[in-house]
């Protein structure tokens, strides 16, 4: 069956005019479009620089799995003990997400905060910035508000294995490309 599938889009991209190969790049130009406004709009709402974020380890087990999707929003409340929170750290380009296990609230509205992985055996101060025992609040990117399993394993995947990530949006592309509607 995929041999088939392949020829007959092999023979549409090849039997298609200029037009209708302007018209599937608008299209795709649109879809992508479409999806950076549906992201920006995340932001706006959820107060969040990343609205979604994947779980990359085993450390916030067995409440949260690697691939879970984490929906975040950070809010104006304060941050509290036992709330999960997804961090940046200086020198460190993956965000955390790791649960609050101290706050400490300063007189002039400043806090900081400790974390700790759920399935991890001391806190997270090996994994702040050199000289950090602290996050703050510019630290923090928001806080979990819902989840869906396991559904980010393809997120990891394609970043594990970037052949898949290439194939995938080349399919996607062909899909987009060759469809007549």
């Amino acid at each position: 069956m995929a041999p088939h599938v392949i020829s007959e889009t092999l023979h549409s991209l090849r039997t298609m005019k200029k037009r209708e190969y302007i018209e599937s790049g608008i299209s795709l130009g649109m879809i992508v479009s479409s999806a950076l406004i549906i992201w920006k709009v995340l932001m706006l709402l959820t107060g969040s620089e990343s609205p979604v974020v994947v779980v990359l380890s085993g450390s916030m087990e067995p409440a949260f799995y690697r691939g879970d999707i984490l929906f975040l929003h950070l809010g104006t409340a304060p941050v509290r003990v036992g709330e999960v929170v997804v961090f940046n750290v200086d020198g460190r380009d993956i965000p955390i997400v790791h649960r609050v296990v101290k706050v400490h609230e300063r007189p002039n509205l400043d806090i900081e905060i400790l974390t700790k992985g759920d399935n991890n055996y001391g806190d997270d101060t090996v994994l702040y910035a050199e000289g950090q025992n602290w996050l703050t609040k510019k630290n923090i990117m928001g806080r979990a508000v819902g989840f869906l399993p396991y559904v980010g394993m393809v997120t990891i995947m394609m970043n594990d294995y970037p052949y898949v990530k290439f194939l995938l949006i080349g399919i996607l592309g062909l899909l987009v490309i060759t469809s007549k509607e």
